[in-house]
């Protein structure tokens, strides 16, 4: 008798997500068990209870899904979960704190295709700012964007020290060359504007980045991706729905929020159906879900 697929959701919030409750339950997971208020000592006990009481056959039909806001303390739950697991008592993990990597993958993926059809270019040597770096979104899609060979830009609105620590962590942990820039003013977003090929907007919800003024000073710009979908936009003039539409009043192209949804959706179901799916199991995180994301538009 087939056993039946159990989906182990781990979080460090204090109540797991409908969203990826619902997409698990999409991508055909017959359980759904949500652990909240995990702490980081807690995730090899909840490993191993989970893997230890099914027999190998049956750790095949069953995954953890780890959630939460923080993507630093995400992928700290993935590797410990990982470690507490040995041969034959290993299952698939997935990280995906908040959707963000799995949003910030599908933007990247995105925006990488509309370079090569605009510009037949890729992102090695592009320069690439993030607004709203602090926030999962901006920060995972940072890491992604300078692994892939861009010079990475991240502004800080607020307190400088504080985004330049984190920076500092992120490239010694992913080998990577990130810089941490001043958009505290607006005589420094310009400058910031003006130096940069592509922009990323993911910044809170409602809060406004880019202005058409803004887009003035930005020459160079080539595409600007907004992952904000309530008013206002955090970039005038680029439209939710816009996949890789001429900006008005510029040369740059925009990727609104529903086509990066879109995409990110499509990533996450593949991605859950692909654990159950795999005869090794799989170890997914946001550089997994990039090349998910890649693969997807290349079909579509």
């Amino acid at each position: 008798m087939k056993k039946e697929s159990i989906l182990h959701l781990i979080t460090a919030a204090k109540n797991a997500s409908p969203f990826d409750v619902n997409m698990a339950y999409d991508a055909g997971y017959d359980k759904i068990m949500p652990y909240t208020q995990v702490t980081l000592s807690e995730v090899t006990g909840l490993t191993q209870d989970a893997i230890f009481s099914r027999s190998p056959s049956g750790v095949k039909r069953e995954a953890i899904f780890i959630g939460g806001r923080d993507i630093d303390l995400a992928i700290q739950m993935l590797e410990v979960a990982q470690q507490g697991m040995f041969e034959p008592f290993v299952c698939a993990i997935f990280a995906d704190p908040s959707g963000a990597f799995t949003t910030a993958a599908a933007m990247l993926a995105k925006i990488e295709f509309h370079l090569k059809k605009q510009f037949n270019a890729d992102l090695t040597g592009k320069a690439l700012t993030v607004f709203g770096a602090n926030g999962p979104v901006g920060s995972c899609a940072a890491i992604i964007a300078a692994q892939q060979g861009a010079l990475v830009q991240l502004v800080a609105r607020q307190s400088i020290a504080e985004l330049t620590q984190k920076v500092r962590a992120w490239n010694i942990k992913y080998q990577v060359n990130m810089q941490v820039l001043d958009g505290s003013t607006e005589a420094a977003k310009q400058t910031v504007l003006a130096n940069s090929d592509i922009v990323i907007c993911a910044a809170a919800a409602g809060v406004q980045v880019i202005s058409q003024a803004h887009l003035t000073f930005a020459k160079q710009l080539k595409v600007l991706a907004d992952v904000n979908v309530v008013s206002p936009l955090g970039a005038e003039g680029v439209a939710v729905d816009s996949d890789g539409l001429a900006i008005a009043g510029s040369s740059a192209y925009g990727i609104g929020a529903l086509a990066i949804g879109q995409l990110k959706y499509l990533t996450q179901h593949q991605m859950l159906k692909q654990m159950l799916a795999a005869e090794k199991p799989q170890l997914l995180e946001f550089m997994a879900a990039f090349k998910f994301a890649r693969a997807l538009l290349q079909v579509a």
